[in-house]
């Protein structure tokens, strides 16, 4: 069904988001200080007996120095650099297994598949643990860890994750550090829009349906309670004294602000019938961009899966108009 606003409404949604005075402040400190330790980049060969692919097992110190596992996949064909595509993965995800099919490396791309700390459990298997805890109660899954504190807050540390996942893809010889690229679905989304947010020079960014957009409305439009945005709500449903300091940590972490920093091309798909990530919040995030080269995909007929196999083509044609360009 079309819940949302009508498509013409959807295009100048715009919302008025409180973005709290320190945000930059917070983002710049919280990035120097996780630089101050080292990349630290390790990788071993994995043979699969693929031709013309080289796959690594590769790790990199990410938030507080925690190492963050990704799976680095380099096509062979090329004895030059080649552009680089770091990916996130959907909420639950993980980088998957080191065999599995990924559309990157076949167009030509170094691919960094990088795990979601905590994260996959429930499909595409994860293999990088969230040594910190929150100082809160939580429901299951991640958006309530730490949502007491914007230090302790979940997603601070999955943020820091990205940005060290491009900074680590640039350091490597065989990619052109000057055209690595972020994309990733749902979560996956969101986590790109803020790596383009916080790297300030990256290619681009490939986002669809994203996730972590407009909490405030994305909250007000869920109705199932076993989603991402239903945990907060089933949070507040008990800690009904706990709003306002909810709605405050957000605000650091909702990409929807973190946008009015990025300046990066910006590829992004919506779907009108999506309840899981809701059109307005999408456009929310989309209108909000501050870079001027963007451009949106609508299917006005899909939900959460988006535009499937045809939207990923047109991602793969749309990064490498980039890298010609």
């Amino acid at each position: 069904m079309h819940f949302d606003l009508p498509l013409e409404q959807l295009h100048v949604h715009s919302p008025e988001l409180v973005r709290p005075a320190d945000f930059e402040s917070f983002w710049s400190d919280t990035l120097t200080q996780a630089r101050e330790i080292p990349l630290d980049v390790q990788c071993e060969e994995v043979e699969l007996g693929f031709p013309g692919l080289r796959t690594l097992d590769l790790s990199f110190a990410g938030f507080g120095g925690d190492r963050i596992r990704a799976w680095l996949r380099i096509p062979t064909h090329s004895q030059e650099p080649l552009p680089g595509l770091v990916q996130f993965h959907g909420y639950r995800g993980g980088r998957g297994l080191a065999h599995e099919p990924q559309l990157w490396p076949q167009a030509g791309f170094a691919h960094l598949s990088v795990d979601t700390r905590g994260q996959g459990g429930s499909w595409m298997a994860g293999s990088t643990p969230d040594p910190h805890g929150g100082t809160n109660p939580e429901t299951a899954g991640w958006l309530t860890r730490g949502i007491s504190s914007p230090a302790d807050y979940y997603y601070r540390r999955v943020f820091v994750d990205a940005v060290r996942a491009v900074e680590a893809m640039r350091s490597l010889p065989e990619v052109k550090a000057d055209l690595v690229f972020a994309a990733g679905g749902s979560q996956g989304g969101g986590i790109a829009l803020a790596a383009a947010s916080l790297v300030g020079d990256l290619a681009g960014v490939a986002a669809d349906v994203p996730f972590l957009c407009d909490f405030p409305e994305a909250l007000s439009l869920t109705s199932d309670n076993s989603t991402g945005y239903g945990e907060v709500i089933q949070y507040l449903m008990v800690h009904r004294d706990e709003e306002r300091t909810v709605f405050d940590t957000l605000a650091f972490f909702d990409v929807a602000n973190l946008v009015t920093l990025a300046e990066a091309p910006a590829l992004v798909s919506v779907a009108l019938m999506d309840t899981v990530c809701p059109p307005r919040t999408v456009f929310a995030a989309f209108n909000r961009y501050r870079g001027s080269d963007k451009e949106i995909v609508v299917y006005p007929y899909n939900g959460h899966e988006g535009g499937t196999a045809q939207q990923a083509w047109r991602a793969v044609e749309w990064v490498r108009s980039r890298c010609t360009a």
